[in-house]
């Protein structure tokens, strides 16, 4: 096999177009209440600026400590999590009232297997999130996406 190299560091990115408007999409998840029915199962607080809170997924056994670092309202939520990972979401006004969310994860480390093993697991993850994201805002609907995705690692509920 031959050496690859990588030119730049690598990031995850997916997006979804979500039929709400930009304020909706943004409190869903800086609102726990309305983020645990489609991706985390608990959290310690609602995301503001500056904020240190735990998100848990108490079904796999796993949790991630945040910290919100910047907040634009109804436009952008930037976070670290994982002490060396950056998430920024976007939340781009669209046609019809509509929400164009914008997932972009960077600061991951390791050797290029670890790499690009990170970029398809986080980029599969966020796009599970927005798909039930999506089900919920647009139609109403609890997918238990998230936590259909490993259910060979359920240990709890």
């Amino acid at each position: 096999m031959s050496t690859l190299e990588l030119t730049e560091a690598p990031a995850v990115h997916t997006a979804m177009l979500i039929r709400r408007p930009p304020n909706e999409a943004f409190r869903a998840f800086a609102d726990p209440a309305i983020t645990t029915r489609f991706w985390f199962t608990k959290s310690s607080g609602e995301l503001v600026a500056g904020a240190r809170v735990r998100w848990d997924w108490e079904m796999y056994g796993a949790h991630a400590d945040v910290t919100v670092l910047e907040i634009e309202e109804d436009r952008r939520i930037v976070f670290r999590w994982n002490e060396t990972m950056t998430v920024e979401l976007r939340f781009t006004p669209w046609e019809g009232g509509s929400t164009f969310v914008e997932v972009t994860e960077t600061g991951a480390t390791g050797t290029g297997d670890d790499l690009v093993q990170h970029v398809r697991d986080s980029t599969g993850g966020f796009t599970i999130a927005l798909c039930a994201l999506k089900a919920l805002l647009e139609h109403g609907i609890e997918l238990g996406a998230v936590r259909d995705r490993h259910p060979a690692n359920i240990v709890a509920g």
